[in-house]
């Protein structure tokens, strides 16, 4: 597009008060307003195939004695436990709304720290979350992570993936004298496009954990029962998706009235898991 017609575009916008647009990806930002009457989605996300659990020998690993201290392990071995479902539903699914561009405002604790991983045991909790790009101007918070486990060395590397690629955000190692890390100055690296994070323990590569990447707070994690809700959404209809890092994703088309709380279910089916 001509830079003149471009500017044109941009200069109109401004003017009628649009949402502001980032040009780069081709997308608005997300606007905060205030929400008044607005409406719900609730409902339970249900899943269907086989369950993903890894066997982990700890005492062929780095740090045996250390990390055999889990409360789950039993000599020496313990069972990392990918999917969680009981009674067909499915927990630690990430609920969102994808494509609002205006409503509800950040929650305090967004803004302050968002995303807090903790090394304890060797094993990373939580094991699934959500993790957003860090705000201009913020230099730490959005990210850390912490370790519990003294005289243990944890690395902390955090990746981009995209499919079966991955791209290293940061590289981040921790002791008994640097306990805690921050990554928030990487993760102003994100683009509209990009989805999904995980971090790994450089160290102790069973130590892992994912996380969704979400552009508004319109998001849930599922409970053990399944159970999710989405709160101050404005009338309108919406693009909501249920994803799950291993068990799959599943995507509908949701219309949002004012003041109604509206039921989703969400089926998330899979013959295989990565």
């Amino acid at each position: 597009m001509d830079r003149k017609i471009l500017a044109g575009v941009i200069t109109f916008a401004l003017a009628l008060n649009l949402p502001t647009v980032d040009v780069s990806a081709g997308k608005p930002k997300y606007t905060e307003q205030e929400v008044a009457n607005g409406g719900s989605i609730s409902g339970v996300v249900k899943y269907e195939g086989p369950l993903k659990e890894v066997r982990i020998d700890l005492m062929k690993e780095k740090n045996g004695e250390t990390c055999s201290k889990h409360p789950e392990a039993k000599d020496g071995v313990r069972f990392d436990h990918k999917i969680l479902s009981s009674n067909g539903v499915l927990q630690n699914a990430v609920v969102f709304i994808e494509n609002i561009e205006q409503g509800k405002a950040w929650g305090k604790k967004d803004r302050e720290s968002f995303t807090m991983f903790h090394f304890k045991n060797c094993d990373i909790s939580p094991a699934i979350t959500v993790i957003r790009k860090t705000d201009k101007g913020k230099k730490t918070g959005n990210l850390t992570v912490t370790t519990h486990d003294g005289g243990v060395l944890h690395n902390p590397i955090g990746y981009l993936v995209s499919g079966a690629s991955r791209k290293v955000l940061f590289n981040k190692p921790l002791s008994s004298e640097v306990l805690i890390a921050d990554a928030t100055k990487s993760l102003k690296r994100f683009k509209r496009k990009d989805k999904h994070f995980f971090l790994q323990c450089g160290q102790h590569n069973y130590m892992e954990a994912e996380a969704r990447i979400v552009w508004n707070p319109y998001y849930f994690i599922t409970d053990a029962n399944g159970l999710f809700k989405l709160d101050q959404v404005p009338a309108g209809k919406y693009k909501v998706t249920a994803w799950h890092p291993y068990a799959g994703e599943h995507t509908q088309e949701i219309i949002v009235s004012e003041g109604t709380e509206t039921p989703a279910d969400f089926a998330v089916k899979s013959t295989a898991h990565r």
